[in-house]
């Protein structure tokens, strides 16, 4: 009887820790692809601690992989994670675009980002930057996704005007 006992609660335990090793397995696969994605996507907006908002809204996913693992844009809701969790009252610096995975910019470029209003550098930086949908960042920013356009397209406007930049494609 207690044998019995013990080899069922054996059975349990061991079935306990193979889902939590798929459990471990599923988030640093999802982790792996996400951190880099939320590093580029929150340096507009948190600028030098762009890995610290990343490295917070991935905790969060951790401790709340159930919900997040079946949400349709995780990496768009750990963004807004990751922008609450480390908000701030100064102004941002951009770090250097090789520090997080962008190719050469146009050094004037950083400093006109900075200066555009926060909704129309994020939308810009997401949809260009990051090559995120009009749908991704609606949904990351707590928007309409013509609302994005409206961002983009005025900051875009802006940066032209800034950088003296007079034919686009």
């Amino acid at each position: 009887m207690v044998r019995d006992r013990c080899a069922r609660w054996s059975l349990e335990m061991m079935d306990n820790c193979r889902v939590v090793t798929e459990h471990q397995s599923d988030f640093e696969t999802f982790a792996r692809d996400a951190r880099p994605r939320l590093i580029r996507a929150l340096a507009p907006v948190r600028g030098d601690e762009a890995a610290d908002g990343a490295a917070e809204a991935l905790a969060y996913a951790w401790e709340n992989w159930s919900t997040v693992s079946e949400m349709a844009n995780p990496v768009g809701y750990l963004f807004r994670v990751g922008q609450s969790r480390t908000r701030r009252r100064r102004r941002p610096r951009l770090p250097e675009p090789a520090t997080i995975g962008l190719p050469d910019v146009e050094p004037r470029l950083m400093p006109a980002l900075l200066r555009l209003p926060m909704t129309q550098r994020a939308a810009v930086w997401l949809v260009h930057g990051c090559e995120w949908r009009y749908s991704e960042v609606a949904e990351a920013l707590g928007t309409s996704s013509s609302m994005v356009g409206n961002h983009v397209s005025r900051g875009l406007a802006r940066l032209r005007t800034e950088l003296e930049v007079h034919d686009h494609v």
